[in-house]
C-alpha cells in the first residue's frame, strides 16, 4: 500500500480575549513575535517537516488579513487552503471543518499560537497510523491537558485542565493523526464547555491502544497571554541574533 500524504492544518481561529485590547483590531495569530507574525512560527514547523499542503482555519473577522499576510502559499513552496471557523467550538472541530481537505490522508494539526524550538521532521515523516501527541513538563499543568504515565513512561490517561494534575506533563499544541480522526471527532459529545475537546479525541485513540506520546525537549510557548508573548519574543530574538 502506498504511503499516505501528510497534510497540515494550522488552527488560527478564536477571539483572543486574553490579549485585549490588541485583538480588538487584529487576530491573535497575526500579532508580532519579534520580527514575524505569530503564525509564521507554526507554519515554519510544518514546512520544515516537509508538509506542503496546508489548511489554515481562521475566524471570520480577520480572514482577509490572513490572506494578505500569507497569500496562496506559493511564496513558501506550498499550497494554502483557507476555511472559516464561524464559532470556536473546540480544537477537535478543526478536523470536521477540514474533513474534505484531509480526505484519506494523515494530518498534522498545529495551533497558530504555539511556538516550538524542537524540529519535529522525523516524528512527522515516520508517522504511519493512529495518533501521536507531544508532552512537555510545565510548572502550571492545570492550564492544559495533562498526561498521566505509568512507571514505564507509558501514557495511561489524559485529563483536561485538572484541578489536581496527576503529573506535570502538558499536552502541547501539535497533534498527528490518521484519517480516522474525522469520524472519531464526529462521534464525540460536546463537553460541558460546549466544545469538541481534543483531550476526548486523544483518550479515544488511547483506549484503542493507538496513541503514541512523544516528548518535547526544547522550548515551547503557548503565546495566548501577554507574559508568554513576551517570553516567546525574547526567545525568538535571541535565536535570530545567534544565527546572524
Amino acid at each position: 500500500m502506498a504511503n499516505k500524504t501528510m497534510k497540515g492544518i494550522i488552527l488560527a481561529g478564536g477571539s483572543g480575549t486574553r490579549l485585549h485590547p490588541l485583538t480588538r483590531v487584529t487576530s491573535k495569530q497575526l500579532l508580532p513575535i519579534y520580527n514575524k507574525p505569530m503564525i509564521h512560527y507554526p507554519l515554519e514547523t510544518l514546512i520544515k517537516s516537509g508538509i506542503r499542503d496546508i489548511l489554515i482555519i481562521v475566524a471570520p473577522d480577520h480572514a482577509g488579513d490572513f490572506l494578505k499576510c500569507l497569500g496562496s502559499g506559493k511564496e513558501y513552496g506550498c499550497h494554502f487552503t483557507y476555511e472559516i471557523q464561524d464559532k470556536p467550538e473546540g480544537l477537535a472541530q478543526a478536523f470536521v471543518i477540514g474533513q474534505d481537505f484531509i480526505d484519506n490522508d494523515n494530518v498534522t494539526l498545529i495551533l497558530g499560537d504555539n511556538l516550538f524550538e524542537d524540529d519535529f521532521s522525523e516524528a512527522i515523516r515516520n508517522f504511519k497510523s493512529g495518533g501521536r501527541i507531544f508532552a512537555k513538563q510545565v510548572p502550571d499543568p492545570q492550564r492544559f491537558g495533562v498526561v498521566e504515565f505509568d512507571e514505564h513512561k507509558k501514557a495511561i490517561s489524559i485529563e483536561e485542565k485538572p484541578k489536581n494534575p496527576k503529573s506535570d506533563y502538558s499536552v502541547t499544541g501539535l497533534y498527528i493523526y490518521d484519517s480516522t480522526v474525522v469520524d472519531k471527532v464526529k462521534n464525540l459529545a460536546f463537553s460541558d464547555r460546549g466544545e469538541l475537546e481534543i483531550t476526548d479525541l486523544n483518550n479515544l485513540y488511547l483506549r484503542e491502544g493507538k496513541l503514541d506520546v512523544a516528548f518535547v525537549e526544547g522550548k515551547w510557548f503557548d503565546t495566548g497571554t501577554f507574559e508568554s508573548m513576551y517570553e516567546a519574543t525574547s526567545f525568538a530574538r535571541d535565536r535570530h541574533l545567534a544565527k546572524s
